[in-house]
């Protein structure tokens, strides 16, 4: 473990950290007018402090206040705001269509929401309907108030006149750590969305447990792509990056990834596995066009337990691809495949897997430079302790964990509360082993796994791996159906997503019933490599993308429905 800042809370940190950083750039933006814009760790708590004055002046002390857009340091300033001594803040989901946002604006009972312009419509619709108790809208573009509706910049303005006037209502209002000032929904992949309650204390130990394992500082720069309302972003790629002093920049979409990490010579990434399998695919597939794969592999293997400094020299190239300043990639919300992370690290770029769910603040267990075994999600952080419940004969049950970071609670949700947290154990939903090391190996949700007549244990998200390496596979969907001739058994199928340009280049093929042909040749190739109970028996093709989460876990529920 490494030495880390101290924080009683959210307040305490941007404090603190505006103290230490308080001249260096938390933030590299580019306007409109494709001009470079530097934001100090300073200005960040200035805008803060002000902005949290002006929301008491208001009338919204103690209200719960919603954020949705896209991710913009606007949108990090009323989060901090709200949080640190305003009310409680409930960041939403920026693609939920409006009849869901309308739902979790009633269920969480805001009063008031920050947002970015294109909402504007949609949410002036629901104040004028009456929905919940929303009366108060800030918009996170607009410079001055206009029609009943704040500015965010303009709130800021008013909030230093009042600063300067002597008004330290918000600079004086004391945080509980411990009571609830964050409502997160959970992403419902199988059921309606929870809320989660979270603490200053959850997140806060989060923070420091991560910073005494990973090797990032204020000379670090981070880009940040995964959507600020997940948790996941909202700790490692947010608030993790204000405490450790480190800069941001935003990547507005994923085909700018690449231009994003050169551009702003980031260090530092978290992305889902779908970001780093695609990357893998592209650049793979283009040594291969170029004759230099099988170079690369043979040099990869021949120095492979060189450092990754020596790697980083060997195979430059690769890392100028991106941007040449990589120091660490973390991958976290679902499962990386082995062999991507096996080929990153063979080239160099070092790729850590990271595990953690909102209700534990996110994170639970990260692999680290020094503790890192390709394939598991490393070990719990320092003060998270980690275990299996009712292991089987080869050591696997659910994961349950305990620590400060678990959550308050499911809000208004006693019986789900109670199901999840039994003395104080966190009940994950997730099955796993955990090594003689302490490296825990994710096998799969509890709630997806395809039980057969036999007692076997098949992981959908294990098969699909192997099934979305087939060239022109862009993802795929295991499942179970039932057995015409034994309603007790069950079959396994597959629902592939195609892409049909790579088929005609890849196999020379155009017509549906030939790349059936072709690809369930290929399905037969992966059941010879497993047991005969894994045997995929069916397949469904499409070209239509799979229903998912906004961090790409699939609605597993929805998509059965579907097939």
């Amino acid at each position: 473990m490494k030495e880390c800042m101290k924080v009683t809370d959210l307040k305490d940190m941007i404090k603190k950290q505006s103290e230490m950083y308080g001249d260096r750039p938390a933030y590299k933006i580019k306007t409109k007018e494709n001009e470079y814009k530097t934001i100090s760790h300073k200005e960040v708590y200035d805008m803060v402090n002000a902005l949290g004055t002006a929301l008491i002046s208001i009338g919204l002390k103690g209200k719960r206040i919603a954020v949705i857009g896209e991710n913009r340091y606007e949108w990090t300033i009323a989060y901090l705001a709200i949080v640190c001594g305003v009310g409680v803040v409930v960041p939403l989901d920026k693609s939920l269509p409006e009849n869901e946002l309308k739902r979790l604006i009633e269920r969480s009972e805001v009063e008031a929401i920050f947002y970015s312009g294109k909402y504007e419509p949609q949410l002036k619709k629901m104040v004028l309907e009456g929905v919940g108790k929303l009366k108060t809208l800030i918009s996170m573009d607009t410079k001055t108030h206009n029609n009943g509706i704040y500015s965010e910049s303009e709130l800021i303005q008013v909030g230093n006149i009042q600063l300067s006037n002597g008004n330290t209502e918000f600079l004086d209002s004391e945080i509980n750590p411990n009571e609830m000032n964050i409502m997160l929904f959970t992403s419902g992949t199988t059921s309606e969305a929870k809320v989660v309650a979270l603490s200053h204390n959850n997140i806060c130990s989060n923070l420091m447990d991560i910073s005494s394992i990973l090797d990032i500082d204020e000379n670090d720069r981070i880009l940040s792509f995964l959507p600020l309302h997940h948790v996941f972003e909202c700790t490692v790629g947010f608030m993790f990056s204000l405490y450790r002093g480190c800069q941001t920049s935003f990547c507005t979409e994923i085909k700018n990834i690449i231009q994003d990490l050169n551009e702003y010579k980031i260090t530092f990434a978290c992305f889902v596995p779908a970001i780093y399998e695609n990357m893998y695919r592209n650049i793979t597939k283009k040594l291969q066009k170029d004759g230099k794969l099988e170079i690369i592999n043979d040099l990869a293997l021949k120095y492979k337990d060189a450092s990754m400094e020596k790697k980083k020299e060997i195979f430059k190239d690769i890392h100028n691809i991106f941007g040449g300043n990589i120091r660490l990639f973390v991958s976290g919300a679902a499962a990386l495949d082995k062999s991507v992370e096996e080929w990153f690290r063979s080239v160099g770029l070092n790729l850590c897997q990271g595990y953690g769910l909102t209700e534990t603040s996110p994170v639970i267990a990260v692999e680290t430079n020094e503790f890192i075994r390709p394939g598991s999600i490393g070990k719990a952080l320092p003060h998270v302790q980690a275990k299996i419940e009712e292991p089987d004969s080869e050591g696997m049950g659910e994961l349950v964990v305990k620590g400060p970071n678990v959550m308050l609670g499911y809000y208004g949700n006693p019986k789900a509360t109670k199901d999840a947290i039994k003395d104080g154990w966190f009940y994950t939903g997730d099955l796993a082993t955990i090594d003689e090391d302490g490296y825990i190996y994710i096998k799969g949700r509890k709630k997806s796994v395809i039980v057969l007549k036999n007692g076997k244990n098949i992981f959908p998200e294990e098969m699909e791996n192997l099934v979305n390496r087939i060239e022109g596979v862009k993802e795929s969907f295991i499942y179970g159906k039932p057995n015409k001739n034994d309603k007790d058994d069950i079959k396994v199928y597959v629902k592939i997503v195609f892409d049909r340009d790579i088929i005609k280049m890849a196999y020379g093929i155009e017509k549906d019933e030939d790349i059936y042909e072709a690809l369930s040749v290929r399905i037969k190739e992966i059941n010879k490599t497993m047991p005969t109970y894994k045997s995929i028996k069916g397949i469904v093709l499409s070209e239509e993308p799979l229903i998912k989460t906004t961090t790409g876990k699939i609605k597993r529920q929805e998509e059965i429905k579907r097939v």
